[in-house]
């Protein structure tokens, strides 16, 4: 029996929800690419949100969430769902309650430097550039990370660079920032949910492929 996964993207009024949408092609491409399958994806816009609209289109199974976020109500849409993992997807509330090994989050960004409560998204970014101008960094990165109490403070799965160009800015990067979250998303989380990455008791996340390895970082 495929692993179950519940998607957590909060998209906006407009849009949002692409790295939900890519999952799901990716988990219907023969062979496929995410072994799993996507019961049902969670967002705190209603109807004509981008997520919702996305989720009709896919024929997935959609999930209003408006909060209060609190772990008995994270536990309970888990529950509800069914689910074996959840996959955090530009999912901008803090997430509580769930287990840290079944719960992944992808971050557009370099962790831990540029993440946190408040640093999420454009604004990531706008930081990464500006440090950029200031000389501190030549590279911007995914981050892909199991999730837990803390903001953005999870064992770190891998980081993925993304080389900064000189004339980048913040929409620029982003655009090269997301296409390298899609391709590297389902891959990871693939490995995540067929026991190839594991986060152990003690804490340590245990790679299976020594070639995803090279990518490990730590979130502290």
């Amino acid at each position: 029996m495929k692993k179950r996964i519940l998607v957590l993207a909060t998209g906006d009024k407009i849009g949002g929800g692409s790295g939900f949408q890519e999952m799901v092609e990716r988990s219907r491409t023969e062979p496929a690419i995410l072994d799993a399958e996507i019961v049902a994806v969670v967002s705190s816009y209603y109807e004509c949100g981008g997520v919702w609209e996305k989720a009709q289109k896919l024929g997935i199974p959609f999930i209003y969430f408006p909060g209060p976020y609190t772990a008995e109500n994270y536990q309970k849409i888990f529950k509800d769902s069914k689910a074996d993992y959840v996959m955090c997807s530009g999912w901008l509330k803090k997430v509580s309650g769930l287990k840290e090994r079944l719960t992944v989050n992808i971050h557009p960004g370099p962790l831990p430097r540029f993440g946190g409560e408040g640093l999420y998204g454009h604004r990531v970014h706008e930081a990464v550039i500006a440090a950029y101008h200031r000389g501190e960094i030549k590279q911007s990165a995914v981050s892909i990370h199991f999730v837990n109490s803390e903001y953005d403070k999870g064992a770190g799965i891998v980081q993925i660079p993304v080389l900064i160009r000189p004339d980048d800015t913040a929409e620029t990067l982003a655009a090269r920032v997301l296409k390298v979250e899609h391709n590297y998303q389902s891959l990871i989380l693939n490995e995540v949910i067929h026991g190839r990455i594991i986060l152990n008791k003690l804490g340590d996340v245990l790679f299976e492929n020594k070639e995803l390895f090279r990518f490990a970082f730590i979130n502290e």
